[in-house]
């Protein structure tokens, strides 16, 4: 059985790329098959990052959208990573209503799991509580509780949102900050994580010893996370 998983969150800045590059890592570290679609025409993290592994997707064309189904039913067995711009649901939601996605990945054995990719703030749950209005249980949740601004979760916790993704069975992650000049550095040597945490002398902004420590306690903590809930 395939498993679509889409990276998502609709709110700009909360970290969706990051955690798609997370996932794509973590599945080439497990030997587990992939392929991955990027939405973002401007500057796709996918498509940067692990080039070989995705192709890019236009999220307002049918046609474009459907090879994320037909790729599923094509390759049993492989998960289908999808990361999702921000400003990207309406047409999503348009395409899975309009082209009965929901039926027909049950009708041939493809589950759909939505990653909601959030941090602490206000506009994060709200977009949830839209999120599970409009697709109750017939999808799939992870919710990322991303701690890229602060680790204090209490507006979600407190909203009752939280809870009604729980009684739909959702699964709940939390994702630790990694340190800012390390991202940085990262991203601009647009290095995959495995880069990031391996020695580049060839480098001259390689990451320096602490820095790819800091990197490795970051996967470990993520992987383990990721485990919790399955891939």
């Amino acid at each position: 059985m395939s498993t679509i998983h889409l990276i998502g969150g609709e709110k700009g800045g909360v970290g969706k790329s990051v955690v798609a590059r997370l996932l794509a890592q973590y599945m080439i570290d497990s030997d587990i098959p992939f392929v991955g679609f990027d939405t973002d025409r401007s500057h796709g993290a996918l498509l940067r990052f692990y080039t070989d592994y995705a192709s890019p997707t236009v999220i307002d064309d049918y046609q474009s959208l459907d090879a994320i189904i037909e790729t599923a039913v094509e390759n049993p067995g492989t998960r289908i990573l999808v990361d999702l711009a921000a400003q990207t649901h309406f047409p999503l939601a348009r395409w899975i209503d309009e082209s009965g996605v929901l039926e027909l990945a049950e009708e041939m054995g493809v589950n759909l799991c939505y990653w909601n990719v959030m941090d602490s703030g206000k506009d994060s749950v709200e977009l949830l509580a839209k999120l599970l209005d409009q697709f109750g249980s017939k999808l799939n949740y992870v919710l990322v509780q991303n701690q890229l601004r602060d680790d204090d979760f209490s507006i979600l916790e407190h909203s009752g949102v939280k809870d009604r993704a729980l009684d739909l069975n959702a699964k709940v992650i939390t994702l630790k900050k990694l340190h800012a000049p390390v991202m940085t550095k990262i991203d601009g040597n647009s290095s995959s994580f495995w880069a990031a945490q391996n020695k580049d002398g060839e480098n001259a902004n390689a990451l320096g010893l602490l820095e790819r420590q800091r990197v490795k306690m970051w996967l470990r903590h993520a992987y383990n996370e990721l485990k919790s809930v399955g891939i």
